[in-house]
């Protein structure tokens, strides 16, 4: 299974308590899952759903909270994923009027019905109803990357008010999800990992947040460790290259002058080099007696470079 699969199963246990909760769940999951159909003048809701636990979830919080029965039937595989897909129907004569002006998705202005594509705000004013929409909304149209792969979470969205609105609800819990276009789709998305990890904690999916952040911490010890690698690696590097130069210049001066010519200080650093020439200079200095500072070593194999560069 999916990260995203396993993330939904754990949603689909949940059934909140309060009935507050239970309406802005079923508001937020209608709104990315459900269509309103229209039979004889009559309305209904026709719900689809590529998860049998979320489907059973769904028709357990409308009876709950409505005391209505759904009808579920199986349509056919998707083309792409194979998934099966699953299809929950509302009648008229299973309360489908009222469910729909209860969630807010049908109102009435000026003695017509309209549809509105937004969640009403007195359904998602407490922090717990929010929570309880954002978790419809995952469950009906989100989606979460492996983290082991990326760190990413996304909500597909019809028309650009309705992104603009998952993104305001999900930044009220103090993250930054943003939107963009995509395939004719606007996308509500967060990259950032603690954040993934927030979302999907104020989602309730406890056991996958857990799971997200054991992965983020082994990743990023990794990822320690292999900057510390590196820059080990380059330190060695850097020290080899300073040694090839140095006996370079020491040949150099050794082929066309002699290094019996050079001071006795500089000699004797000539031939330390020269007798260890993998060292770096702060453990070739404590070769010498009495043991020399890193600096002073330095600064005499800036001399004998001055000398070599001066041999044509």
């Amino acid at each position: 299974m999916s990260f995203t699969s396993d993330t939904k199963l754990e949603l689909s246990k949940i059934v909140p308590d309060k009935k507050c909760c239970q309406l802005a769940e079923i508001a937020g999951f209608l709104r990315f899952a459900g269509s309103i159909s229209l039979k004889g003048g009559k309305l209904g809701i026709r719900v689809y759903i590529d998860s049998p636990a979320v489907a059973r979830l769904f028709i357990t919080l409308v009876k709950e909270y409505f005391g209505a029965k759904t009808a579920l039937s199986i349509g056919e595989p998707k083309a792409i994923t194979k998934k099966q897909t699953y299809i929950l129907d509302i009648t008229s004569e299973m309360n489908a009027e009222q469910i729909l002006r209860e969630v807010g998705m049908l109102g009435v202005k000026e003695g017509s019905n309209y549809f509105d594509s937004w969640i009403a705000s007195d359904i998602i004013k407490k922090r717990c109803d929010k929570k309880a929409a954002l978790r419809g909304i995952f469950l009906a149209s989100g989606s979460v990357t492996d983290p082991a792969k990326a760190y990413h979470i996304e909500v597909p969205c019809s028309e650009e008010a309705q992104a603009k609105e998952v993104a305001k609800l999900i930044n009220s819990f103090g993250l930054k999800s943003k939107y963009t276009i995509r395939k004719n789709r606007f996308v509500v998305y967060i990259k950032e990992g603690e954040q993934v990890s927030d979302f999907l904690n104020i989602i309730g999916a406890s056991n996958q947040y857990f799971k997200f952040q054991d992965v983020m911490v082994t990743k990023d010890i990794k990822n320690k460790v292999n900057r510390i690698s590196n820059c080990t690696a380059a330190n060695i590097d850097k020290t080899v290259c300073a040694a090839q130069k140095q006996i370079a210049d020491i040949n150099k001066i050794d082929k066309v002058k002699g290094l019996e010519t050079l001071p006795d200080k500089l000699y004797e650093t000539a031939k330390k080099r020269l007798e260890f020439p993998a060292l770096g200079l702060a453990e070739l200095a404590k070769e010498f007696d009495p043991e020399l500072t890193k600096s002073g070593l330095n600064h005499r194999f800036m001399k004998i470079a001055e000398i070599a560069s001066k041999i044509k």
